[in-house]
This record gives C-alpha cells, structure tokens and sequence, in this order.
C-alpha cells in the first residue's frame, strides 16, 4: 500500500472569523501571573478562589474583602489593576480597619498588643513558630508535647501517630 503525499503545499490555512478569535484570544491588558501579597497567582482563576491561595485568608475573608472593595468575585485575577492589586494588599495587611469583624481576624487579642491582627504569608509562617517556641520556652503542656513530637491537642496516641522504630503492637506471652 502506497500513501498518497498531498500535492497542495501552497493550501492556505483558513483564518478564524474574528469574533470566535476574540473569545479564545486574551487581551493586551491580561496578565497570566499576578501577585498579591507575596503570592503568584494565576490569571484565569476567579478572583475570589485567588485571594485563597494566600496563606492566611479563607473563603469567608476573601469573599468579605471583595464586598469591600466593590470588585467583582468571579472577574479572573489578570486583569485586575496595579491599583486594584494595592488596595486588596491594604485591606489585607489591616482588615479591622476596613470594617472586617473581630472573629474573622487571625490572631485576635495579639498577646504583645492586645490589638486585633491578621498575618498572611510569610508573617503567619513566622508568628507561629515564635508562638511555638514561646510555648516550648515557658514549658507549658503545649509547649513539652510540641518538644517531644508528639500530639498536641488531646488526639489518641496508643495506635497512632508512631515514628520511628516502632513497629507492631508487643503481646503478652
């Protein structure tokens, strides 16, 4: 069996009526990784789900931020504005300014301040493990299980959570 090769190299390819390119085709202004506070986030992603991918902020803060804000949940993340991309920042760095209430806070009644505050990020990462280690340092029953390895909020520790050489359970016998 012999393949017939086309003769036809010179065949021009069709173009796409305009409008069916235009759904397909992103806008000059579209950004395909934006970053708000620290984080890359990709530029297809609704607004909403984006600002969840910062650490720090659930659904409930990022949906009360957008109300705030008067932005449009569902509008993808890339074609917000720098200027948009600031105010987000501002809101997030401060959310009990803006309105946010007490509950949605992160760290309410800060020890050292006794102000309401919210972390994101790299700042979250690092308060908590100051907290952990001032657990550790005062010695506090927290503090001695997260010094051992073992389970700090009351879960059972007889047949789970094992590390290390312990194998199987040890009969009588």
């Amino acid at each position: 069996m012999s393949r017939r090769k086309s003769s036809k190299k010179t065949e021009k390819k069709k173009e796409l009526p305009e409008d069916i390119a235009s759904q397909f085709i992103k806008p000059a202004t579209f950004r395909h990784l934006v970053r708000i506070a620290h984080i890359d986030v990709r530029g297809d992603t609704p607004l909403l789900y984006a600002l969840t991918d910062v650490k720090g902020v659930g659904y409930s803060l990022a949906h009360t931020v957008i109300k705030i804000l008067n932005l449009d949940p569902f509008k993808p993340a890339g074609f917000l504005t720098d200027d948009e991309i600031s105010r987000i920042e501002d809101v997030l760095r401060d959310p009990v300014k803006y309105g946010v209430p007490n509950w949605m806070v992160n760290r309410p009644r800060d020890p050292e301040t006794g102000e309401d505050l919210h972390y994101i990020g790299p700042d979250l990462d690092l308060r908590i493990r100051q907290d952990i280690e001032l657990m550790k340092q005062i010695k506090s029953w927290k503090g001695i299980r997260h010094a051992l390895g073992l389970k700090v909020r009351g879960q059972r520790t007889r047949t789970t959570g094992r590390k290390g050489l312990t194998i199987g359970v040890r009969r009588r016998g």
